[in-house]
Order: structure tokens, then sequence, then C-alpha cells
């Protein structure tokens, strides 16, 4: 007969069927016992959804209360156990929102509204408006769970409007029960507007909306939500030039610049970005697609031509040794000279006079100097290292990310 560890290797999908034939006693005992290692202990509790024998509910429970326990194990036992009532005290208590352990004080948030506590609304709205999909993910769940326990409007009367993160379950949820929330892109919070046009799915609500000569940025949000829907660029860009073809100004950004970030980050701008960048990215034609090779090739044949020493060049991610972005760096005597993968822009660590600038805006780069490096694309948040606002120039023509 196969044992559990054998259908549960280490570092390998396991087999969930082969695991759910096992007798959930047998499961049970194994997702319990100590000795046993976590990551097979959860697979255990995994398989045993929907059928956990009332014996060993107290073991079970003792393991969730049990904060030596892995994080993991625990979080897989609050989605096995979330449907018994006696453990409702328990999450509530203020103990659980100081448990350091990761990811469990947001598990324990989703338990309680699957449990149908109504006391963890607000902060299940605020969870399910977290930027990070990991902890967004618990918070809408809790939600879902709850709107369907207790029922959707009494969800909506607790939650309310005051807050941009209630408005944003409020839509969401109004969505789920399909209800249209067209109405949400004049919202003033950019966050809650930004939900709404990837929810609605209307194209004529949109059509309609965008002919009632709505506020500037409900309009545009409504231009997005159409090229969603349609793929329709020409009907895009047509609603565009009726608005007049708003934008946002960043004096000190070289048109040649302005347009390889917008279409390089366009299509992955956080939430909060001014949808005047959205729907330039849709009116605009994107630049000639780079042949990297090449254009790193014109570097190193002006730098030889003109008898300045160098390194090979090396890619974002070689030069920092993990991780993605988008220039290459080319050591030189002193410094190091940055070339983007986005455009024939380059720029170097030192001063902006040096022989290295004069010898590749010759061969046709454009220098980034100092100036134009600290220029922040106002209104356009990306994300960089945990954080998602607006960053400079240097930091997109110059990107990485580990």
């Amino acid at each position: 007969m196969t044992s559990i560890d054998d259908l549960i290797p280490f570092a390998r999908p396991y087999d969930v069927t082969a695991l759910r034939a096992c007798g959930a006693d047998e499961l049970a005992r194994y997702a319990a016992d100590p000795e046993r290692h976590w990551y097979r202990r959860r697979a255990c509790i995994e398989a045993l959804v929907g059928r956990v024998p009332e014996q060993h509910a107290p073991a079970l429970l003792d393991v969730l209360r049990n904060r030596e326990e892995t994080a993991e194990l625990r979080v897989a036992l609050l989605d096995l156990l979330a449907d018994r009532a006696e453990i409702l005290p328990w999450l509530r208590h203020p103990e659980r929102s100081q448990d350091g352990q990761y990811g469990l004080c947001q598990a324990y948030l989703k338990a309680r509204g699957v449990l149908g506590d109504r006391t963890a609304t607000a902060e299940l709205a605020t969870l399910a408006a977290n930027p990070s999909w990991r902890w967004r993910a618990f918070g809408e769940a809790g939600l879902d769970a709850l709107a369907d326990r207790r029922g959707l409007a009494t969800v909506l009367a607790d939650l309310g409007d005051a807050r941009p993160e209630d408005r944003l379950a409020r839509d969401r949820l109004r969505h789920r029960a399909g209800q249209d929330v067209t109405d949400s892109l004049a919202d003033p919070d950019r966050t809650v507007a930004h939900q709404a046009h990837t929810l609605v799915a209307d194209p004529e609500r949109l059509r309609t909306l965008l002919a009632s000569d709505p506020p500037v940025e409900a309009a545009l949000w409504a231009v997005c939500a159409l090229h969603r829907l349609t793929g329709d660029s020409a009907e895009a860009r047509a609603w565009d030039r009726r608005l007049g073809s708003p934008r946002v100004e960043v004096p000190g950004l070289p048109e040649e610049m302005r347009l390889a970030i917008v279409h390089e980050y366009a299509a992955r701008c956080e939430r909060d970005t001014d949808p005047r960048w959205r729907v330039e990215a849709l009116r605009t034609d994107p630049p000639e697609p780079a042949e990297v090779e090449g254009r790193l090739r014109r570097v190193t044949e002006a730098l030889e031509a003109a008898g300045i020493d160098f390194d090979p060049p090396v890619s974002a991610h070689e030069d920092n040794g993990v991780g993605e972005g988008s220039y290459h760096v080319i050591r030189l005597d002193g410094d190091s000279l940055f070339v983007s993968t986005l455009g024939p822009f380059a720029g170097g660590t030192d001063t902006d006079d040096t022989p290295a600038r004069r010898v590749l805006e010759r061969a046709g780069f454009r220098w980034v100097d100092e100036a134009t490096r600290s220029t922040v694309v106002t209104g356009f948040c990306v994300y960089y290292f945990g954080e998602r606002g607006p960053l400079k120039v240097d930091t997109l023509l110059f990107y990485w990310q580990d």
C-alpha cells in the first residue's frame, strides 16, 4: 500500500486525487502530527476539504491555535475549519491582529467573513483594497463569503460609502451580483474609478456616458473601458479627439522619451495612474521595435572608433545577478555607461560632460542628462521595489526590478 509520504514528494507537485483517495482518519491523524513535516501536513489538510472526521476536529483546532506551528499550515487549517462557529470568538480576540506570522492576520479576517462576522466588514474592505493581489485576495474572498451568508443588501449597508475602500468593496460586490457600476467611473478616487473601468461590461452604456459630456476623467476611464471591451482603437481615438486629447504635461520630458515610456509601462501601470496616460497609449503609435543587439553594436563600434576602453555590455540582469531590467551596462574607465532598451537613450554615472557622451551623440543616441534624469513623470505610477508612485525618467528608462 502506498504511504502518505510516498504520495507527497518534496519540491514536486503531488497527485491531489490520489491523496484524496486516502481515508479521512489517516489524513487527519497525519495532519495533526507535529512530528511530520509541515509541507506534507498541509497537503493532507487540503485533501481533507469537506470531510473532516469529527473526532479529529479538536486535534486540528489545537494545531490551528498553536503559534509554534508553521504559518502555511495554520492558513490551510483556517480554510478547512472555517465553517466551525466555535472558532469565531478566538478569531475576534485582539491577539489575532498581533500575530506576526506571514499571512495569518489576513487569513483570520477572511475566516471571519466566511463565518458571517459583520464586525469584520470594514477591515475586510480595507484588506480588499490592498494594492498587493496576494493580500487583496483574502479580503475579497472574505467579503464574498460574508455577502453570501448575510445578504448583499446587509453588507452594502454595513460598508457605507465614506471611504474609497468601502466604495471599492461595494462596486465589486454589486458587479458580482450582476449590477452595473458605470456610475463609479466618475468617482473622485482614481482607485475606485480604475476598478470600475475593469468591471463595466456594456459598451452602449459607455457610449451613452461619453455622449453626455461627463467630467474629463470619467470620460477617459470610459474610453479605456470601451477599448477593453471592443478592442476598437479607431473608436477610442475618435472619442479621444472629441475630448480634446487631454494629456499630462511634464516639462523637461522629451517627446521621444515620453512615447517610449508610455508604451513600455501603460499596460502595467498602477491603478492610481492618471487616465490621461492610459488614453495617450491608445491614441499614439508605439515606437519601432528596438533591435537591441544592433543598438549595442553601434555603441561599442562608436566607442572603439573613439579609442575609449570599455568592458563588453552586460544586461541589467547580469549586472545585478538577479531580476530583469530595461538597460545594458558598459563599464568604462572610472564610469559606467547605461544604454536603454526602450530607445536610443544613454546615460552615465559620472558627469554629463564626458567623451562617451559626445561619441554616442554623434552615433545618433540621445544622452539622458542630469536635468532629464531627475524629471518626475507626473501621475504615471509604476511599481518599483514596493512603491507604486510616479518615478523619475532615469528609473523608467533604466529600470531594474529584483
